[in-house]
């Protein structure tokens, strides 16, 4: 197959974690060929969706790890499959991002996530969808209703509904410290909406990512625990990633949601845990294969390319 990835620069790739990296390989080995290329290098002309695309070649070297064929304008509809992995801020950009590649599937492009599906969920928003599964969860900029949430439960964390990577996370405990501050930070004054939870003491023994693919579970999570008094957890904030065993709620959390999401046309999702709470469903670019396959041995990699060649030849 012609399998191309829709990713950020290749030379930003850290290869030894990076989850994109690790699907490329897969899938070179299994003997498809490999293109890449970035969001700037996609247009419309004439009613149809191209893009400028180069063929990789993995070389196997940890710093010189591809070489790259001179980039050829492409129709998107030539590929056997389009791996959207362009990592947030999930902006007006990414977003018209999403608008072409819903052209190109016109075009018999097949694209994985589907583009519209990216859309309409939210990372943060989404569990919403699932509240059976969730911490008490409030959605707003008002002022008041935040110092109410607070007031009722005490210790609550605040981000923003637009963040990656732990960014904007903030704790407030009971005593309220600096809640006035943060709600101004957070919200533009109340001119953007954000979300305030209750705090999920579980968060010392790690937030896991469970990884979804083709609506099943991997049967392991990373646990990334937070280090040094952080109240954040995800990887690019500090935290260490551990894996280990679903547990009895992932498999109940990850066995409800993965047929629905299958469905909706998220092959591959990234379900954020806490303790027994579900926190974010991760559409765009979950990430944690290669740490999984590394402490596990687990080929999490060879799970997504085996769902890949299955949707395209269903389809």
């Amino acid at each position: 197959m012609k399998i191309a990835f829709l990713a950020d620069p290749l030379s930003s790739f850290k290869t030894y974690k990076d989850s994109t990296y690790a699907m490329m390989v897969e899938a070179a080995k299994r003997g498809h060929t490999v293109y890449a290329f970035e969001q700037k290098d996609m247009a419309l002309d004439s009613g149809v969706v191209y893009a400028n695309a180069a063929e990789i070649t993995i070389t196997g070297d940890s710093h010189d790890w591809y070489r790259a064929a001179p980039a050829q304008e492409t129709n998107l509809g030539e590929f056997d499959a389009i791996i959207q992995r362009k990592d947030p801020p999930f902006d007006m950009e990414y977003i018209y991002g999403t608008y072409l590649l819903e052209l190109a599937e016109k075009q018999g492009a097949k694209v994985f996530n589907k583009p519209s599906a990216i859309r309409d969920h939210n990372e943060k928003l989404s569990i919403a969808q699932f509240s059976q599964f969730t911490s008490p969860t409030l959605v707003t900029a008002d002022e008041a209703r935040i110092r109410a949430f607070q007031k009722h439960h005490g210790d609550i964390i605040l981000k923003p509904l637009d963040g990656m990577g732990g960014a904007g996370v903030f704790r407030v405990t009971a005593d309220g410290m600096n809640l006035g501050s943060i709600i101004e930070t957070l919200t533009y004054n109340g001119a953007r909406t954000i979300m305030v939870q209750r705090y999920i003491p579980e968060i010392v023994k790690g937030d896991k990512r469970i990884l979804v693919i083709a609506g099943k579970p991997v049967p392991y999570s990373l646990a990334r625990i937070p280090q040094n008094g952080e109240v954040r957890g995800n990887l690019a904030a500090g935290g260490v990633g551990v894996a280990q065993p679903l547990t009895e709620r992932d498999y109940e959390i990850a066995n409800t949601l993965g047929p629905i999401l299958a469905a909706r046309g998220l092959l591959l999702v990234g379900l954020d845990v806490i303790g027994d709470c579900l926190t974010e469903v991760n559409v765009t670019s979950p990430t944690c294969f290669q740490e999984i396959t590394q402490q596990t041995g687990f080929q999490v990699a060879a799970m997504f390319i085996d769902a890949v060649e299955a949707a395209v030849q269903a389809q």
